[in-house]
């Protein structure tokens, strides 16, 4: 019997494509072109890894479609002249006169960057970087100001030496690559840490770089001090101190892929049979540790998430110990649905232990992974950003199975030719999207199965500690083969089990039963059944937690999104009952309104002065509001919104503050509960709603009612007349259904005008007569 830190399913080899881990396949050399931007020589002898490679001589470019880079000639910066007057100055040349100066302690760390960024004066604190020194030996301080921190300073400025050709952005519907020497990122990173790249700091909603993640460190340094942030910083640190004792020679590739919708896989159809599939399950090692294979970086769709803010989780940490990754974050767009990001030759240059606020920085770490024929180190990290989500039932929906798959497929398929494969090498991957992002491991082990037979690339699946997941995802895998399951067969168990009553039955159990009791030949055929089999919902709903439960609670993605990313189309409550076959009805005429719709939204961003909040989204590209009519049975309780996969919506600041999804918060709560509504109101409104040509209610009307205007004082100063209209409304009010909320003007009911005769006999003769009139018309149907 297999212990809880073996491995099941196929050895790691078949996942590699070789018996060593750098035996499979390189991905494609580097070479120059109109899609890939190489900014280093390639010398024609080949890759020399003595030394690193020349620079790129090109014209400096200052536009929308390239790195603005803060030595270049149009980067100027208003500086106050005496009169009160302000000048524009050369920015390169007031950070060159900074840095070149002596830099003792955080405090004049601090006092240089604002000196070329005077407008933040008022809002950098530097809390975590000056926390981070006042914790720090005296010995160990001094070290970083007297040796490290001006070897930073030089590699800074050296930035217009190293990198002489301008640095295109990697925009969105773009397949384009970039590529750059380790040296030439260091300088960059460098630049970043003083905080130098222009343009890049505002948080205004129109801001040129608002759809592009920070890059800046003053993001990091202004977070309220807690351990793990400072942790982060120390990696940092260590990085400088490591590139600048000794330039790495080495080379970096960026990616970007965008997929057309119409090229994306018709996953109901797909014939492919999930045998086809090698698996490898593991729940002791973990990703960056799969050598040769394929690591998923779980990503957000602003590359790096929270890696300058708050955030200690997989993708934070992949970043903050392979810190040339953050490099991305300077020209690489937000990702969207269709869209996935391969990174290529990134060193790790340190080890770490914990995760979340446990994360702690151990020491250096010396990376042997050798380097492939373009000079890059054989270290492939995917970055695909799962949807977030604040329930199970949004997870559970057509339109978001959908979209994990694509978003899945599309970076599975990376570098994969039009043969069936198999392909090498395999991917490594494990809970994508669970954990602070709220999906569950069950159903993303699954999709990125369906994903990964129909890139056909092998799996290695780690599940960080969780013998159970990986016993469960073995038997499941192990059910499917034997019943010869394809993938577009599992699409439709998958979507059928979305129909039932997910939040008790288990997915796992559902298939087994589903599978056990029909003909095998029935399910591996690419049309989904008709209807699932009732089942007892009684068994426990899936629970796979990641290990340092204790510190994820405190993690709820602190740093990874905000409300709007998550899948909004989704009512903000539901009322769930197996066994009301109404329920089924009114979220199918939900699913109707969002069929086909992939949701991936960002949101709006604003200043707010709080220690754990940076700023307000500053991302508004577009916004769609779409309010969900309520159903008989009142199974949505709150206005939903339909949002384009590349629109942003903008919160409401008088209500809960949302930071940037840049570096944004845990996601709140985005639905509110409907009051009930007032029935007198709604029965003058009905009134006024009356169409003056046919007679008839004009429900869809848009018009107020001007009752609704009236003051309280000005109510009770109402003439008899007001009063005994009002009495008759009561009346009318027992008319309406209690549960459409409508007139029901067939009801046996008393009318209005069969009324007490207590109430008949304070009304005077002529007021009665007017009243009776009006009520009478009313009903007929006239205008009044």
């Amino acid at each position: 019997m297999a212990s809880d830190n073996d491995w099941k399913g196929v050895p790691m080899s078949h996942i590699i494509g070789s018996q060593s881990p750098w035996g499979s396949p390189e991905f494609p050399l580097v070479q120059p072109g109109y899609n890939h931007a190489v900014l280093y020589h390639i010398p024609g002898s080949g890759t020399q890894l003595d030394r690193p490679p020349k620079p790129q001589v090109a014209r400096d470019k200052w536009d929308q479609e390239h790195v603005r880079m803060p030595f270049s000639k149009h980067s100027l910066y208003p500086v106050p002249k005496g009169s009160g007057e302000t000048e524009l100055k050369s920015r390169w040349e007031m950070i060159q006169d900074a840095l070149s100066k002596p830099i003792k302690n955080s405090k004049e760390l601090a006092s240089t960057i604002l000196s070329y960024n005077s407008q933040f004066k008022d809002k950098w604190q530097f809390r975590s970087l000056h926390s981070l020194f006042e914790s720090l030996d005296e010995d160990e301080a001094q070290y970083f100001f007297d040796v490290t921190l001006p070897e930073i300073a030089k590699l800074a400025l050296a930035l217009p030496k190293l990198i002489q050709a301008p640095i295109p952005l990697l925009k969105q519907h773009k397949n384009r690559s970039v590529s750059l020497s380790q040296q030439q990122i260091s300088s960059l990173l460098a630049n970043a840490f003083f905080c130098t790249f222009p343009r890049r700091n505002t948080h205004k909603k129109d801001a040129e770089y608002s759809s592009y993640p920070f890059i800046n460190f003053n993001a990091l340094y202004n977070c309220t001090p807690s351990t793990h942030i400072l942790e982060k910083i120390k990696c940092l640190c260590h990085y400088f101190r490591r590139v600048c004792r000794k330039v790495p020679v080495g080379v970096v590739t960026f990616s970007r892929r965008s997929v057309p919708p119409k090229s994306l896989p018709d996953w109901q159809s797909s014939a492919k049979p999930l045998a086809e599939l090698s698996v490898h399950v593991d729940p002791q090692s973990t990703i960056e540790h799969a050598h040769g294979l394929i690591q998923v970086d779980f990503a957000n769709k602003f590359l790096g998430g929270g890696v300058l803010g708050y955030g200690s989780v997989q993708e934070e940490i992949r970043f903050v110990i392979c810190p040339e990754l953050m490099i991305s974050m300077l020209f690489t767009e937000y990702l969207r649905p269709n869209e996935a990001l391969m990174m290529i030759g990134c060193e790790q240059f340190c080890t770490y232990t914990g995760y979340g606020h446990s994360f702690q920085w151990l020491g250096d770490h010396n990376d042997e992974t050798p380097y492939d024929s373009s000079g890059r180190r054989r270290c492939a990290v995917l970055a695909i950003d799962a949807l977030p989500f604040h329930t199970k039932l949004q997870e559970h929906r057509k339109e978001a199975v959908n979209r994990e798959l694509n978003k899945a497929w599309v970076g599975f398929s990376f570098y994969t030719s039009d043969d069936p494969g198999p392909h090498y090498p395999g991917v490594a991957t494990g809970n994508w999207g669970c954990g602070a992002f709220g999906g569950t491991a069950a159903l993303k082990a699954l999709l990125q199965a369906m994903a990964l037979t129909q890139s056909g690339r092998p799996m290695a699946y780690y599940t960080f500690g969780d013998a159970k997941l990986r016993d469960d995802i073995m038997r499941v895998y192990n059910l499917l083969v034997k019943h010869s399951v394809t993938v577009g067969g599992l699409y439709g168990l998958i979507l059928d089990y979305c129909k039932t009553d997910i939040l008790r039955c288990n997915l796992y159990k559902f298939l087994e039963k589903i599978l056990d009791g029909k003909d095998s030949s029935s399910i591996s055929q690419t049309s989904t059944p008709d209807q699932p089999e009732p089942m007892d919902c009684n068994a426990e709903t899936e629970q796979y937690n990641l290990p340092l439960k204790e510190e994820l609670v405190l993690d709820r993605s602190p740093d990874l999104f905000d409300d709007d990313d998550a899948l909004l189309i989704t009512p903000a409550k539901l009322k769930v009952n197996g066994q009301n076959d109404s329920r089924q009805k009114d979220l199918s005429k939900v699913d109707e309104v969002a069929d086909n719709k992939i949701i991936g939204a960002t949101s709006s961003k604003e200043t707010v002065d709080n220690d754990h909040k940076i700023s307000k989204s500053d991302h508004k590209m577009a916004e769609s509001d779409h309010n969900t009519s309520k159903s008989d049975h009142k199974m949505v309780e709150s206005d939903h919104k339909m949002v384009n996969i590349d629109h942003k919506t903008p919160t409401n600041i008088n209500k809960k503050p949302a930071t940037d999804p840049r570096m944004s918060t845990s996601p709140a709560e985005i639905a509110e509960k409907s009051k009930t509504p007032n029935h007198t109101s709604r029965l003058f409104e009905e009134m006024e709603k009356i169409d003056e040509s046919s007679g008839n209610l004009n429900l869809k009307s848009p018009q107020n009612s001007i009752f609704r205007q009236k003051s309280k004082q000005a109510e009770m100063a109402e003439n008899s007349e007001a009063c005994n209209r009002s009495s008759r409304l009561f009346d009318e009010m027992k008319q309406l259904d209690k549960d459409s909320g409508k007139l029901n003007l067939k009801s046996p009911q008393k009318s209005a005008m069969d009324v007490e005769d207590k109430v008949l006999s304070e009304v005077n003769p002529d007021a009665k007569k007017k009243l009776a009139r009006k009520i009478t018309d009313y009903f007929s149907k006239k205008p009044i």
